[in-house]
């Protein structure tokens, strides 16, 4: 076991798929299996869904199969989402959970399009630098490997707002500059950003993560602080 940093370059320990179900059980979310080979979370009151879709594999983040989707609906009985959340494997679980226990506590968790700046004070507050060219949409880490940037959407991405123009927040890590990214992550347009914000603020978060696996490529950016 090793207890490293920076959690935003740690990955997932290869457990994502259950760290993620556990904390989904236990706020009461309702789960089953689907006949695409994927496990779909509902919550109680039928607004918030989760799914494991890696094993359908429907697209690519940066060249990196999508694991899980996130998505909120107006209503429960709603054939269309109101936004959606997707998320790679290799995505630190702790900064998921920390979403998921965000949304999970939302009164209303449909679209919310103001305050942007919440997630950049987010990061801000965790040491985290604004990009010189754009200080009101993007973020870096002081090591240069991780960016929260709110950006044109890439394909894909469904939103309630069907406009092909639309931004959203995007975040990558590239522990190694050119190399392939270690995880991707992005929210459609109507994504609320207080949400956004609570998954930036853990991903930042200073304190030593547990792993068993260091993950492939970003070795050399992790600090070990200590072995267990």
């Amino acid at each position: 076991m090793y207890w490293v940093t920076p959690r935003h370059l740690a990955g997932d320990d290869g457990v994502l798929a259950e760290r993620i179900g556990d904390t989904l059980t236990d706020l009461g979310w309702r789960m089953w299996p689907t006949s695409r080979n994927t496990l779909l979370f509902v919550s109680p009151d039928g607004l918030r869904g989760a799914e494991w879709i890696l094993a359908a594999y429907p697209f690519e983040l940066g060249g990196l199969p999508v694991a899980w989707q996130m998505s909120a609906r107006p209503h429960p009985d709603s054939a269309l989402t109101e936004w959606n959340a997707y998320f790679t494997a290799g995505v630190p679980h702790e900064a998921l959970t920390d979403f998921l226990l965000a949304l999970d506590a939302s009164e209303t968790p449909e679209a919310g399009l103001e305050n942007a700046e919440a997630v950049l004070t987010a990061l801000s507050a965790r040491g985290w630098l604004r990009d010189m060219d754009r200080p009101r949409t993007t973020a870096t880490d002081p090591g240069f490997s991780t960016n929260v940037s709110l950006e044109v959407l890439p394909p894909l991405i469904h939103d309630a707002d069907p406009r092909d123009d639309l931004l959203g927040w995007q975040a990558w890590a590239e522990p190694v500059l050119g190399a392939p990214y270690l995880w991707c992550a992005s929210f459609s347009a109507s994504a609320p950003h207080e949400l956004v914000a609570a998954f930036a603020s853990s991903l930042a978060a200073p304190g030593p993560v547990p792993r068993r696996i260091l993950p492939a490529g970003a070795e050399d950016r992790l600090t070990v602080v200590r072995r267990g």
